[in-house]
């Protein structure tokens, strides 16, 4: 699951509605309390482009190889004390309740914790979870190639740029 820039403003917009229909957020209004979630997730991008370009520069550094990238951005994230990758959505939810709980223009939250992550996760991970989809688009798109060729990989390569253009995921 990766979270993309493009699905920022939808993720805000589904989430505050999703909450404040069934009564459990009071708020002064949906389009600042949009603003405040689009603001965590625009500062989650931030923090992990930082952390990519750490891990890369010192992966250069120590001329490791691009294949232990995963290791050396894991590495960077601990010692910033954030997650990236698949650990991504709990710390996402988590930083979206911490906003909801100190926002000034959320006047009160009615519902538990464990009642705002069960209406929040769902609609994160629909959203964050395309790259299943475009991979099955992809695939289907370029069925006339042999798998594992080279020309599979550079034509697979092409149209997943190509679509997540398409579907501004970019």
């Amino acid at each position: 699951m990766r979270l993309y820039s493009g699905k920022i403003n939808t993720i805000a917009e589904e989430v505050v509605r999703a909450l404040t229909a069934d009564g459990d957020l009071e708020i002064e209004s949906t389009a600042e309390v949009e603003l405040d979630v689009q603001s965590v997730l625009k500062e989650y991008l931030r923090v992990e482009r930082d952390v990519n370009e750490e891990a890369k520069n010192r992966m250069e550094a120590r001329g490791m190889g691009y294949s232990q990238l995963g290791k050396m951005k894991s590495q960077v994230a601990k010692e910033r004390n954030t997650v990236t990758g698949e650990d991504s959505l709990p710390y996402l939810i988590d930083q979206i309740l911490e906003m909801l709980f100190h926002s000034k223009n959320v006047i009160e939250v009615f519902a538990e914790d464990a009642e705002l992550r069960k209406k929040i996760a769902p609609i994160m991970r629909k959203h964050m979870d395309v790259e299943g989809e475009l991979d099955k688009e992809v695939r289907a798109k370029i069925k006339n190639l042999e798998e594992g060729t080279a020309a599979f990989d550079v034509e697979y390569a092409k149209m997943m740029e190509q679509q997540k253009r398409n579907k501004g995921l970019g």
